[in-house]
Parts: structure tokens; sequence; C-alpha cells
């Protein structure tokens, strides 16, 4: 039976024993075991403490063993040092699937961590599958199994969110805001340690669970990251997912050389990642259950244009701020929607967008404003505002809201301002589907993020291209440096590899005296540039091993001396293998493109404005190879200056397209050789859109 196969058996077991289960209030096996009976499972349950004939009412076993049939999923509940006999037990009796839930294992370090080897041993040894250990438990709602086998105080409703969390302690308090907050849950799931099942088999479990139709997850770690891009990719084409991310990645004891090694962190591999597949990352818990909400309630926008509803002038300006800074729209609203609103609200009324329908506003006015509004094809969202007002009848205006929506295919999110005056009528809205948040910053950005993924759902669907290349002439070039033992290639030699993949590669070539670099330059035409070319010298600025804008011969001798002094001066001793001379290529704009390769994920791309201060500006995004053609525009669009590339103040826009290429080039390039570590261009400079770009500096670093 394959790991997915047994992975039905945490969710819709038929039976289920609790190893641990106690007769005692106040502990674990308790809870866990009073939370399965009295939340009406569905299956047969048996608990097992050899110390005790019967907990509340039902007979216990003294041992997995002993139990008279056959046993789907078994919860431990008992000291670390006891479960691997346990397991063992478990596995001897033909039990699918375990749940740990002790602590002491590989999260603590040291003997833990031996406690967790042992006890995954035994897991594979009897083809068994296994959660945590180190966890909360899990939840079914589902009517058919109403299995609850957690240790939460909470008795969590049932909905169509599944909630996949690393952390244990959190599921507790997440159960408990999420009750306040009416949120019901499909599937509920704490994966612990992750010794066995994490979180790309619950992804694959919840891809066409007919009760789950919003994903929300807690993550410290991925495992396989790229695979956790291609699944959760299936995933977003049918139904959202949306994650927090904590904590950092292990990042390898190699010191960065390259601007990509500086620049990129944990954070931002994860970000690259979740952008490349399609989920939403989230900052904080209240935001992962508020969008969430949002998306598990209402139908998605067809696009960004919004329209604001509100009895009071100043959450109305609020929202539109919110709206303009989420990316979002203001609906320009057609003349027979305006029309309607001028004939049936007051005089004072504004009949624009954001709609003011006063402080005395009653519910037929409300009904009005929002029932004109969504009939309005410029409109694509509706945010409906409240204030409470002696004169407002607020549950009578929530009893509006539902109704009128109920009409319509458009979302439709509410803020009513407060918190005890308004607690009625939000506990109405929320009962009857509409998300209510306290404020109209968080409800403008809860939209923006179903706008987002409505985008993501609609984009155009782009291949992984593949180019050709010659791989012969970069494996020559690479294993020339290796059996020199050198770390790095020449960057002459760098610029023959990018060549020999297709990118654009400025005019150079090796010098070894200062009459061959006066003939190369004179061949390629002033003015030009010449860079020490030494196997001893990474950093070339830095050895004073450049000199630009040389516009003849004299220039060439004088600053092939010169160069030659102050690398010897920088790093005597310093092998010399002379000089790279360059076309100097004049105009465009810099940019960068890295790679960095990740101890945990693998390569990764890099992207943003270049020149000497792109580590203090830190302008720039990343992504996991390979890349699609739509993923590296994409990526291009999404640093913070994208704008300069676009064109500003009657600039031509740069040639977004040709620095696409260049990195859909790269990203196969670092692909088809693991050898290669790091490897920066920089610049890489842009010209006007049409003209292309060429590649004048690079770096690699190999193995």
């Amino acid at each position: 039976m394959n790991k997915m196969k047994r992975l039905e058996y945490a969710f819709s077991p038929r039976t289920v024993a609790v190893i641990g289960a106690s007769t005692r209030e106040g502990t674990v096996g308790r809870a866990i075991f009073s939370n399965i009976l009295l939340n009406k499972y569905n299956g047969i349950m048996y608990p097992v403490n050899p110390k005790a004939k019967g907990i509340l009412g039902v007979k216990c076993y003294s041992d997995i063993m002993e139990i008279p049939d056959s046993v789907d999923t078994a919860i431990i509940i008992v000291p670390r040092d006891f479960v691997p006999g346990v397991v063992k037990e478990c596995g001897e009796k033909g039990v699918k699937l375990i749940i740990i839930i002790s602590a002491g294992f590989k999260e603590i370090g040291g003997e833990g961590e031996k406690y967790e080897r042992k006890v995954k041993a035994l897991v594979n040894k009897y083809s068994m599958s296994l959660i945590g250990p180190n966890c909360f438990g899990v939840v079914n709602t589902a009517p058919d199994v109403s299995l609850n086998a957690t240790f939460s105080r909470t008795i969590p409703r049932a909905g169509n969110i599944a909630f996949i969390s690393q952390s244990g302690a959190l599921c507790a308090a997440i159960l408990d805001y999420a009750k306040s907050e009416h949120i019901g849950f499909s599937k509920f799931v704490s994966m612990g340690n992750k010794a066995d099942i994490m979180e790309n088999d619950l992804l694959l479990t919840l891809k066409d669970d007919p009760q789950t139709d919003v994903i929300l997850m807690y993550l410290e770690d991925l495992v396989n990251g790229r695979e956790f891009i291609k699944i959760a990719r299936e995933i977003t084409s049918k139904k959202p997912i949306l994650v927090i991310k904590s904590g950092r990645t292990p990042q390898g004891a190699r010191a960065a050389s390259s601007h990509t090694g500086a620049l990129a962190g944990s954070d931002e591999v994860y970000s690259a990642i979740f952008a490349q597949c399609g989920v939403l990352r989230v900052e904080t818990i209240e935001e992962l259950f508020s969008y969430g909400k949002a998306f598990a309630k209402q139908p998605l926008p067809k696009g960004r244009k919004m329209a604001i509803i509100t009895n009071a002038g100043g959450p109305g300006i609020i929202a539109t701020d919110a709206c303009v800074r989420y990316n979002l729209e203001l609906s320009t609203f057609q003349k027979n929607t305006i029309k309607k609103l001028k004939t049936k609200l007051p005089p004072a009324a504004n009949i624009n967008n954001p709609v003011d329908i006063l402080g005395d506003a009653s519910s037929e006015r409300y009904r009005i404003a929002l029932n004109s509004v969504l009939k309005d094809p410029n409109v694509e969202g509706v945010i409906v505002i409240l204030t409470p007002a002696a004169v407002t009848d607020i549950k009578e205006i929530a009893k509006v809201i539902t109704n009128t929506s109920a009409k319509s295919n458009k979302p439709v999110l509410c803020c009513f301002m407060g918190l005890f005056d308004v607690s009625e009528g939000i506990m109405l809205l929320e009962e009857n589907g509409i998300p209510h948040y306290r404020f109209p910053e968080v409800t403008a950005r809860a939209l923006s993020n179903m706008c987002d993924y409505s985008w993501w759902m609609k984009r155009p669907k782009t291949v992984v291209r593949k180019f050709k290349t010659n791989k012969k002439i970069v494996s020559r070039i690479i294993n020339n440096a290796k059996n020199e033992k050198r770390p790095f290639l020449l960057e002459q030699e760098a610029l023959n590899v990018f060549k020999a993949y297709g990118l654009p590669v400025v005019d150079s070539a090796i010098a070894t005296n200062e009459r061959e670099a006066v003939k190369v330059a004179e061949r390629f035409g002033y003015p030009v540039v010449i860079k020490i070319a030494s196997p001893d010298i990474l950093h070339k600025f830095d050895a004073g091993g450049v000199r630009l804008n040389l516009k003849n011969k004299d220039d060439v001798i004088n600053s092939y001396r010169e160069i030659v002094a102050n690398v010897k001066s920088y790093k005597p001793g310093a092998k010399i293998k002379g000089m790279t001379v360059q076309k100097m290529i004049e105009g465009g704009k810099e940019a960068i493109i890295g790679m960095n390769r990740d101890v945990q994920f693998g390569p990764l791309l890099m992207f943003g404005l270049g020149g000497i201060y792109v580590e203090a500006i830190k302008d720039v995004t990343f992504r996991l190879p390979p890349v699609r053609s739509l993923s590296a525009i994409r990526m291009i669009k999404s640093i913070r200056s994208y704008k300069i590339l676009e064109g500003i103040r009657g600039e031509e826009p740069s040639d977004i397209n040709a620095i696409a290429e260049c990195l859909e080039r790269i990203s196969q390039l670092v692909l088809d050789f693991e050898s290669i570590l790091e490897l920066d261009i920089n610049p890489l400079r842009v010209f006007n859109k049409g003209n292309g770009c060429k590649v004048v500096d690079a770096r690699i670093i190999i193995k």
C-alpha cells in the first residue's frame, strides 16, 4: 500500500486505538480520547492503558495486541522512551498509520534525534505511515467521519477550509480564534517533526478533497521545495493556498562570494517558491484567517474594480486609500447607476465612488446602494462599511446586505466598525457567508488577495523553453578550471560560457601582453575596457584591476601597466594571465542576473537593477529554475524599481523581453551544470525596447 493510500487513514480511519488514553482529567491522553468520543466519531475506538479497565464507559485494553479487531490508526501518547516499543507493536498488529503526540524527539536534539530515527526505521520496516512525533493531532469534520483526534479544548466547527500546521502549540490557539471568527474547517492537521508525513503528502491528499475549497498553512520549512512547487501549482489552478512562513532555512557554511549569495536568504527562497506556484504568502496569523475566510465564503472577483459603500466619510476615505495602496481600482459607475443613486438617495449623499449614504443611513439606503453598484458592469467587488450611530438599525442592515449580495456573483466584504454595538450584526453577516473585518484596510487587503489569485487562475499559461546550446564548450571550460584547481572561471571563460548558451555577450578577448591588448582594442574599435585576468583575483575592482573608457593606444598601454602594478601590490604572487579587453558599451540601464545554489533547494536565480550598489539597495527578486516565460517576466516586474525599466519622464522603455530570455537561458545553464555554484552578470546592459541587451561583466564560481 503506497503512502497516499495509507494517508486516508489519517482522516478517515474505521478503527482508532488511543494508546495512552487516561482516566485522569487534565492529561493529554484523557483529552484526546474524550474529544474523539464526545465529537461523535463514526468509527470504532479502543482505549489502550494497562492500568485502567475502562475510560468514560469504554472498555480498555492493556496493549494494542489485545484488541480483537484490526486497527487502522493508532494515536500514541506515552513517554518518549516507550514510543519505539509501542510503534513496533503497532507494526506487528498491522496498523496502517500512527499519530505520535508524544514530544522529546528531534526538536530537542541529541538523544531525541536518536529516538526519532528508531521510530522512523520501524515505520519503514512495517510499511506504516507516521504523523509527528510532537504533534497536536488531526481533525476531519466530514459528517460520515467526525473525527477530532486532538487535545484541543475547542470543538472545531465544520467548514470548507483545511489547515496544515507545523506547530502543534499554535493549533489550540488557532482553533479558539477560529471559533470566535465563525471559521469552520474541513480538515485540520498538525505535522509536528515531519519524520514521515509532510506538507507535500498532505497537499496531495487535499488536492481533490471535495470538502476543501481553501488550504491554509503554517510552515517553518519545506522539505522538498521543487516538489512543493509542482504540487502547489496543480492545486492553485483549482483552489487557493495561503501560507504564513516563519523560521529560517539552514544555509551553507560556505561564505557567499557573489552578489546573489550575499543577497539571498532563506526568506527570499520561500518567497520565490510561493510566487512560482500561485501560493499567497501572508505575514500574520490574523491575515491568514482573515483572507482565508474571504476565499471560503465569497466568489472570486473577475477584476480589480471595486465599489465602496459607507455611512461615514472618514472610513470611506481610509478604504479608498487602502484600495489604491493594495492595487485595487475604484470603479467608475455607469450613467445608469449614477442616475439610480441620485434618484433614490438623499440630495446630500455622495453618489460617486465611494458612495456615502450619510450617517443616518437606514437599511433601505444600504439596499439601494448595494443593489445598484452590484448591477453595474464596471463593479467587480464591493466593500460595505458601517459605523454605528444611535439611529442605525445594525441587525436589519446586516440582513439587507446578506439578502442583496446573495443575488449577485460578485464578492461583498463588510466592515462594521466597532466592537460591542455591532456584534449582533457581525454574527448575522458571518453566519450568512459575508466575511467581516473590523477595519477598512484589512477588508481592502483581503479583496486584493482575492484579485491576485483570480489573476493567477486566468493567467496565460507558458512553458519552460529549451534553447539550442553548446554544452561541449561549457564542459571543456569548466573541466579546464577544475584541472587547474581554480574555484572560479576567468572572466573571459565565463563570458564564453554565457555565449555558448546564447546570451548576448560583449565583444572581448584575453591579451597576454601590452601589444596584444592594443591589437584587440583596435580590432573592436575604441573606446575599450581592460580588466585583470588572474585566477587569484575574483573581485577585480577591489584590486584596482579595471580601467574604463580607454580611447587610444597610449591609454591601453598605460592602463595595462597600472593594473599589473596594482594587482602585484594588492596580492603579491598573484598569477597574471593577461588582460580581458572589451568593447566599451555605453547607454542602456544596468541590471543584474545572478545564481546561488541553496543548500536545501538547489539553484536560485536572482534579478534586479545592477551596479555597485545592488547589495545596499537590495531591490532584487528570486525564482527557482526552471523558469517559464511568464515567470521570467513576473520576476522582472516584481522589483520595486521596475518603473525605471518601463521608462520614466519621457524615457523609452527597456527591452524586457530580452532580459526575460537571458533569465530563461541562465535557468537552463544552471540546471545543466550542477558544478556551477554561483554566477553573476553585473551589469547586464539593457537597451531600449527592441534593441536587446549585453552581458558586460561575468563571474562564475565552480565546485
